[in-house]
Formats: structure tokens, sequence, C-alpha cells
């Protein structure tokens, strides 16, 4: 009678410990999920602000075209991706960030081009609107970079929860999988975009 009961005492201590690993993951997960999402919220933001940049210095910048075309562009394969990793599970499920990653390099590079740019233009850099969109936009960008930050700090809590002893055993049985940081590969996009004239 003792064995049995102790028996099942292991067998409730081991469920519940599964139980205890599980709940776990899930909350490290949902806490990459909610911080996956401050970051989309920023960048939504900033695409958002592109094409009112874009048609209030349309008029300014008659000649300089292709730099408007190739931010349009930029942004919207940075959306595209972006939308991507979302449908896919976020960072935590199966998407990959690689490409949103590749594609807000693109992105920052045209941003940088077009303000180069913009700086040879008098009347634009006294423009009341292009002013009012270049604050927005470095305030955009600052709350990007600390959304980023927060986010990859829970990528970091989350991972070390999976590859730790004896969580790893599960983690993979479970479905839970790494999370990707959001780390900027290209040195150019590390740079941040300067938006000041």
């Amino acid at each position: 009678m003792i064995t049995t009961l102790s028996i099942l005492a292991v067998i409730a201590l081991i469920i519940f410990w599964g139980i205890g690993i599980y709940n776990h993951l899930i909350r490290s997960r949902n806490q990459v999920q909610n911080s996956w999402s401050q970051i989309t919220v920023q960048l939504q933001r900033r695409y958002d602000l592109i094409p009112n940049l874009v048609e209030t210095v349309k008029g300014y910048m008659n000649y300089e075209k292709s730099t408007l075309e190739a931010v349009i562009q930029a942004r919207s394969m940075a959306l595209s991706a972006k939308e991507r990793v979302d449908q896919q599970g976020g960072p935590a499920g199966t998407g990959s960030i690689k490409e949103l990653l590749a594609a807000e390099g693109t992105l920052k590079s045209a941003l940088g081009n077009f303000f180069a740019l913009a700086e040879n233009y008098p009347d634009l850099k006294a423009s009341e609107a292009m002013n009012r969109l270049q604050e927005e936009l470095s305030t955009t960008e600052n709350k990007i970079s600390f959304a980023r930050q927060a986010y990859n700090d829970q990528v970091m809590n989350y991972n070390i929860a999976q590859q730790s002893f004896p969580t790893n055993l599960f983690a993979s049985i479970l479905g839970f999988h790494p999370a990707e940081l959001y780390d900027v590969e290209n040195q150019e996009a590390r740079k941040a975009v300067k938006v000041s004239f």
C-alpha cells in the first residue's frame, strides 16, 4: 500500500513538474509574441508615415523621382515581409524574421538616401509639414529601437528556457521552437536614419 502511494505521489509530482515546464514555455512564448507586437505597431507607424513624407516632398523634389520610388518600393517590401512573419505565427512560431531584417535594411538605406537628397532643397527644409513628419519619424525610430531591445530580451529568456535542462527534453516535442533575435546584420542599416535638416 505504501509503495503504491509512493509511486502515485512520484507520478503526480512528475505530472505537475511537466505542467510547470509547459506553462513556463507558454508564458515565455507569449511574452515574445507581445514584444513582437510592440515592434510591429511601431513598424506599421513608420510604414504609415512614409507615404505622407513622400507626398510632402513630391512638389519639391521633381527631379528625384527615382529616390522617391526607391523609398516607396522599400516600404512595400518591408511591409510585405512583416505581414508574412505575422501570418506564419510571428518570430516564436514558424515565421522567419530574416527576410524582414533584410527589407528593413533596404528601407533604412533608401530613407537615408532620401534625407541626404532632401538636404539640397532649402524650401523643403523650411516646410512645416516636412519638419513635423521628420519629428514623428525620428520619434518612431526611437520607439522601434526600444521595442527591439525589449523584444530581444524576451527572446533571450524564451530561448534560454527552451535550451535549459530538463526543459530542452520536452520543448521540441511540445512544439516550441527558438525565436529569432531582431538583430540588424547590415552595418549600414545599423546606423540611425538621419532625419535632421
